[in-house]
């Protein structure tokens, strides 16, 4: 395979200039929504980009262009129905879910403020159930890496909420948990 050169890439710049409304129209009629059809015609010129020289030396570039944009919009599609049908079948019963008291809205306000890193483990500790050694593989550190950012965010959250004598919650043990 041949090198891009400078006129390659301009190629691709100038069918960009020329072409991008018809496609945008084209992926439009596809998607039914306007920002996801621009989406995906920009996608679709990000792929051109990386490789310019097979879209400046297409038989028909427009035509290839249509059928990469086309696709990405198909592509997309039927990832989003997947994923809506996974999450239709996986979804809790309403009487699962908290409800919107004062302090469910509190409590997720000071989890906002916490650092993410101690966020994202006290969420996936308390939140999703999950013990903390999933947590360190899921997040790439040790498992005392994990208990020392639920410690110190549990105390954060002790601090925020003004109960500054309230002691951070143990984690649970046994099961599927740890101490920390």
């Amino acid at each position: 395979m041949r090198r891009p050169t400078t006129s390659d890439e301009a190629f691709v710049e100038r069918l960009y200039r020329d072409s991008s409304g018809a496609l945008v129209t084209a992926a439009y009629a596809l998607t039914g929504d306007l920002t996801e059809a621009e989406d995906v015609v920009q996608e679709a010129f990000i792929r051109a980009f990386s490789r310019p020289e097979k879209v400046a030396h297409a038989d028909n570039p427009v035509a290839w262009m249509r059928v990469v944009t086309l696709n990405i919009a198909r592509s997309r599609f039927r990832r989003r129905e997947r994923f809506d049908h996974l999450l239709r079948r996986l979804r809790p019963a309403e009487d699962r879910l908290p409800g919107l008291e004062p302090d469910h809205v509190v409590l997720v306000q000071a989890l906002r403020r916490l650092p993410r890193k101690q966020r994202e483990a006290i969420a996936l500790f308390y939140l999703a159930d999950l013990p903390v050694t999933d947590i360190a593989e899921s997040l790439r550190v040790s498992p005392n890496v994990v208990k020392s950012r639920l410690h110190r965010g549990r105390l954060a959250l002790a601090e925020q909420l003004g109960d500054r004598d309230l002691q951070p919650l143990p984690l649970i043990t046994g099961g599927r948990h740890e101490c920390a």
